[in-house]
Order: structure tokens, then C-alpha cells, then sequence
């Protein structure tokens, strides 16, 4: 069993690996978080993990607020996260690689990173400035037909694009430069869908790349048809999850 140990991002989202996540740091806890991985030379990679949240708020309070107006805000590491934060994140999460970190002149930073490899939470450690994590890497096992259900998957992707640019009333990126490695596309999907977290996360986790696509195929069929009855989109994503700066 591989392990690392890595700077913990927790995020309301989930990360796949490709996919690109730009970052708005401005907490503290962050802020160092990134000073000391401007301190990792240029020629080697940035890392740090990101979780996505499963009970917690992704910005701690900075001022007192509902129900009660007296109480003061956390502070630390694990501010927003409570006693235990292993708990309060899901169990797999994503490896980032950062290639480029701005600090600007007020000291937030401003970050852009690329999910590379899935990983498993084992242990969260708060003694620092910024969490920390033990980390087990996970293999990405294709599993059986993982090729034939990559060729259904972009076939039925296509398909929800166009009904999802109607309802939208925009158009989306076409599907020609979509790629074909089975894992790829199982990645490319999962994060382009408008899916609400924890299916997000269920995608994520998925035990190898066939699984997946079964699981992206069926979750396509469903939404397409939806999405032909309805005139237009709600915006769902605004009523699931609390707005995120990040």
C-alpha cells in the first residue's frame, strides 16, 4: 500500500482527475497552506488533496451570526469541520497538482490546479497551520468492456449535451474533440454533468473505470429524458450547496 501525506483541501465539490480547478485563497489557514507550497522548487509538483465536504462548511465563520449572534467564530485548521474532521469528509478524494499560485499584493492567492490521482482518506491530522492527510493511493483498474460502455457513454454524452444546450437555451463545446481512453472519458464525464455532490462523489469513488461508466450511462439516459420535459433548467446547484468564494 502506497501512502503519502499531503496539505487537505477541503471543497463543496468533488475533484477528478484531469480536470482543471482554479481557486480563489483567501483564509488564512489556506494562505499558509500556499506559502509553503511556493517553498517546493518550480521543476518538482505542488501537491496537496482535496475532499469533498460531507458535513461542514467550506468557509469557516468570521463573525458571529444565526441563531446565536454572541457566539464567536472558529478558529485553526479544522475551523467549520468539528471535533473529529475525518468525519466530516468523504472518504475518497483527488490529488491536485498546482502549476501556478499568484499571491497577490493583499495576500490572498490565486491558484490553479489539475486533479491528477484518486486517493483514499486515512487519517486527518490539525496540529498545524492547515490540515493535513494520510493518504493511500488508488489504481484506476479499467475493469471488464470498460471500451464498448466509453463508446455507449460519449454516444449518450453527446445526446445530453444537446438537450442540455437547449434547455439552457446556449450551446456547449461539440462532441468531436472528446477523447477515447475508457478512464478519460469516465472523468470528463462525471465532472461535466450537472450533478448534485455526493453522486459527484459516488462517481469518484467508483471500484474501477467500467463501473463508472455503468453507473454515467444509466444517470445520462435518466437526465436526457428529463431534460426533454422540462422547458428550461432550474438552477439547481444554488438551492443544494452554499456559495463558495473558492
Amino acid at each position: 500500500m502506497t501512502t503519502v501525506r499531503l496539505p487537505l483541501f477541503p471543497l463543496n465539490s468533488a475533484l477528478f482527475p484531469g480536470l482543471v480547478l482554479p481557486l480563489n485563497i483567501f483564509e488564512e489557514r489556506y494562505r499558509a497552506m500556499m506559502r509553503e507550497l511556493l517553498k517546493t522548487p518550480e521543476d518538482e509538483p505542488r501537491r496537496f488533496a482535496v475532499v469533498a465536504i460531507r458535513d461542514g462548511h467550506e468557509v469557516a465563520a468570521s463573525a458571529p451570526g444565526m441563531p446565536d449572534p454572541t457566539a464567536q467564530p472558529e478558529r485553526g485548521p479544522a475551523a467549520g469541520f468539528g471535533p473529529d474532521p475525518l468525519k466530516s469528509f468523504h472518504g475518497v478524494g483527488c490529488v491536485a497538482d498546482a502549476a501556478t499560485i499568484r499571491e497577490r499584493a493583499d495576500g490572498t492567492f490565486e491558484v490553479l490546479a489539475t486533479g491528477t490521482t484518486r486517493v483514499r482518506l486515512l487519517s486527518v491530522d490539525a496540529s498545524g497551520p492547515y490540515l493535513t492527510a494520510e493518504l493511500e493511493e488508488l489504481p484506476e483498474d479499467p475493469g471488464d468492456e470498460a471500451g464498448a460502455l466509453a463508446e455507449g457513454v460519449l454516444r449518450a454524452f453527446r445526446q445530453y449535451q444537446k438537450r442540455l444546450a437547449g434547455a439552457r437555451e446556449r450551446s456547449l463545446s461539440s462532441g468531436a474533440d472528446l477523447p477515447d481512453d475508457p478512464s478519460v472519458v469516465s472523468y470528463l464525464v462525471a465532472a461535466a454533468m450537472v450533478l448534485d455532490t455526493p453522486t459527484k462523489q459516488r462517481l469518484l469513488q467508483a471500484p474501477d473505470t467500467a463501473s463508472r461508466l455503468r453507473d454515467e450511462l444509466k444517470l445520462l439516459r435518466s437526465e436526457t429524458a428529463i431534460i426533454r420535459n422540462l422547458p428550461s433548467l432550474p438552477a439547481f446547484e444554488l438551492t443544494r450547496t452554499p456559495t463558495s468564494l473558492n
